[in-house]
């Protein structure tokens, strides 16, 4: 008998949706559950029950009646089906190049496809709201945007491009599919060809492109300078601090009172270090050592005290929240806090006295808890280390504190060994470094992986999360668990893990579904089974794409990646809000505080991931940026690439040992007529059947690099 499959609330109403998405689609038709299983792709055996209980409870709750034996059909005296005859609805557009979108609703019933010529005055990003068309048999949900209800952005970066009689930005964003029309008088000092900065003032109903005016010029395309802050302006991240932000942050006192270092336990004479990259400036933690009376080691976690120097409603405070964490481009550090601050007060500087919040915990050599303790300390690290330096030392057993640096290793890998027993998920990705030049050119790429000293750091910070978070949250007795901040990741949705079950089958693997746990370790053994094959770089890939996004949350769902029940972000106050949210809602309750409201902090967690989301994508452009910018004086050389990705247009193909991506287009493959096979992953030749698809190693040649969209295009080497 299969077992019943767990998922969360939210997944269960996508389920729901799709099941009565496809009633609603043939409201003359009866169908069981083993049809509609198959119209929204869910087909094995514990998805294909889950479909028939839900079923079964939107049929006791007269959305559904009962046609013949096991065979349904949507009520039509329902609530759904009453709420489904309206011609409207509201949501969110995803636009793509093309000019076409997807409108995402806000019941999450399923996307509605928007032709290019219906979009209206919609962007990307906008909440629309749209008039359906009647539901065509076989086809998507199809509408028109009748109404912009929300500009989800108003400023844009561009190349201004002036002629004798007008003047228009054309936007260096792909997915704004108008240039905007500047006005004479608008234009400021700005010349033709300058990178600048327009804010979209008026769009007449009749016109076809938005008209704006200029607010900043940046300056010449292709300059670093001017590229990186482009970046910025494009997410709309402040260029630089407001004037009273610095001024408090400037008589922040350096010197601690000694009030408040009784108050304190103090960890000064306690071996302590930090562990970072080479380049850091801000360090967040700090991890110390000392041997107990009964051969246990006193681990302390400390970390850096921003809510001390922080307080809750100033100037610093106010524009901390509103950037929500630092941002980390190729070649700078955008910090959420004044550099007085992140860079030195609250930085945990070796031989220098600083104040920390820490999780110091009781614990043998195999990583078992024996006690724990949380509050206020100061400290005195006595070392600064590299990632690199400590990776030596591990790996020779020799150097500066060799010994310490063992048993830290030695019980952060038991730590290690037993997440992974619980079901933690071993995602191993490679970060995608440069060489850089003064002026910021990129002299080199390369790739760092995560070594056992980048590990040590992270299982150790995670230890700290997730007791935080354990002790914060976790409900004592019959009283209901107090409000925290967490960091939350749901489990996969069906749909998705089931497509990707069904794809690696087809190339010889096999995923166990039965429990989260069996999920985890069979994601676990794959990712080994893998490593150092052609299609190791595809089936990562899709794995993650297949994974739901982690976000931050006062509504406890668990974190399904790291298979913690508990777990919340306090190791890093420096750079991300949601720590500092932590810090101070956590002191509050170690002093007995009632619990805090969840309806004052889940908008503040909702901003928080949106800002999280947004510095990710502004990293991730900068990286493309760097690397078209690599590839510039290499068009016409040939270098070794694997498939990445496929679409209708060309396949993606990164180059091996650089992450370079650039597109093949399929209408420069002379060879043969090719055409999308979208479930394997792979495009097809019509006339000689030849196959390209993901993880297949192949040869390219640089075509052509468009630096200001950050765009490769590539040759195959036949």
């Amino acid at each position: 008998m299969a077992k019943r499959q767990r998922i969360s609330g939210e997944q269960k109403n996508t389920l729901i949706n799709s099941i009565l998405h496809v009633y609603l689609e043939n409201p003359h038709s009866a169908l069981n559950y083993k049809q509609v299983s198959k119209r929204i792709g869910t087909e094995d055996r514990a998805g294909k029950d889950l479909v028939r209980l839900l079923i079964e409870e939107l049929y006791r709750n007269h959305e559904l009646v009962e046609s013949n034996r096991g065979k349904y059909r949507i009520n039509p005296e329902g609530q759904r089906y009453q709420k489904s005859v309206t011609t409207h609805m509201t949501g969110t557009v995803d636009m793509k190049q093309s000019g076409k979108a997807y409108v995402i609703p806000d019941d999450k019933s399923g996307d509605v496809f928007i032709n290019a010529g219906n979009t209206g005055h919609a962007l990307h990003g906008d909440t629309v709201k749209v008039s359906l068309f009647p539901i065509r048999k076989g086809r998507k949900r199809e509408g028109e945007i009748v109404e912009v209800v929300r500009r989800n952005k108003t400023q844009f970066v561009g190349i201004l491009e002036i002629t004798k009689n007008y003047a228009f930005v054309v936007p260096d964003n792909a997915a704004m599919p108008v240039d905007i029309f500047i006005p004479r008088e608008n234009l400021k000092e700005a010349r033709h060809g300058q990178k600048v900065i327009v804010v979209i003032s008026e769009w007449p109903e009749h016109s076809r492109n938005p008209f704006g005016k200029i607010v900043q010029v940046l300056g010449k395309p292709g300059d670093n300078q001017v590229e990186m802050q482009s970046i910025l302006a494009e997410f709309e991240f402040p260029l630089s601090f407001t004037k009273a932000s610095e001024k408090e942050a400037a008589a922040v006192p350096v010197e601690i009172p000694e009030k408040e270092i009784r108050s304190r336990k103090d960890f000064r004479k306690v071996f302590t270090i930090t562990i970072d990259p080479e380049d850091a400036k801000d360090f967040d933690d700090a991890i110390s050592l000392e041997k107990m009376q009964n051969g246990h080691w006193e681990v302390g976690i400390h970390i850096a005290d921003v809510s001390h120097y922080v307080t809750p409603g100033s100037a610093v405070d106010k524009e901390a929240f509103q950037r929500g964490t630092s941002i980390y481009l190729v070649d700078r550090v955008i910090p959420m806090l004044p550099e007085r601050l992140s860079n030195e007060l609250c930085s945990l500087q070796p031989h220098k006295d600083r104040l920390c919040f820490s999780a110091v915990f009781e614990l043998d050599e195999k990583g078992k808890i024996y006690h724990e303790w949380f509050g206020k300390t100061i400290i005195h690290s006595d070392r600064r280390f590299a990632y690199e330096e400590v990776q030596e030392i591990i790996e020779s057993g020799k150097g500066e504190y060799a010994e310490e640096i063992r048993i830290f290793n030695t019980i952060a890998g038991a730590l290690r060994a037993e997440r992974f027993r619980h079901g933690s998920i071993n995602f191993e990705t490679q970060e995608v470094r440069f060489r850089l030049d003064e002026s910021g050119k990129p002299l080199a790429i390369y790739l760092r992986e995560m070594k056992e000293a980048n590990k040590l750091i992270e299982d150790f910070m995670l230890l700290a999360n997730r007791r935080v978070a354990e002790r914060a949250g976790k409900k004592r007795g019959e009283r209901p668990p107090k409000t925290f901040v967490y960091r939350v990741h749901d489990t996969p949705s069906p749909e998705k893990l089931q497509a990707f079950v069904d794809f690696i089958k087809k190339l010889g693997y096999r995923m166990i579904l039965t429990s989260n746990k069996a999920l985890a370790q069979s994601f676990n053994t794959l990712f080994r089974d893998i490593q150092g094959t052609g299609t190791e770089t595809m089936i990562e890939t899709i794995a993650i794409r297949t994974m739901a996004k982690a976000f931050y949350s006062t509504h406890n769902i668990g974190h399904y990646g790291l298979a913690f029940p508990y777990y919340t972000h306090f190791t890093s106050p420096i750079r991300r809000y949601p720590d500092l949210m932590a810090h101070r809602i956590f002191q509050q309750y170690l002093q007995g505080a009632p619990s805090v409201k969840a309806d004052e902090y889940e908008p503040m967690c909702d901003h928080a991931s949106e800002m999280e989301r947004k510095a990710i994508e502004a990293e991730r452009m900068s990286v493309r940026y760097k690397q078209a910018e690599y590839m510039l004086d290499k068009v016409g050389q040939e270098f070794d690439g694997l498939i990445s990705g496929v679409s209708k247009w060309g396949i993606f193909v990164e180059i091996v040992g650089i992450k370079c991506e650039g597109m093949v287009r399929l209408r420069d493959l002379e060879d043969d007529f090719y055409y999308l096979d979208e479930e394997n992953f792979q495009v097809i030749g019509q006339r000689y059947g030849y196959q390209y698809k993901l993880g297949d190693k192949v040869r390219i040649r640089v075509k052509r690099i468009d630096l200001g969209k950050k765009q490769m295009d590539f040759d195959l080497v036949i």
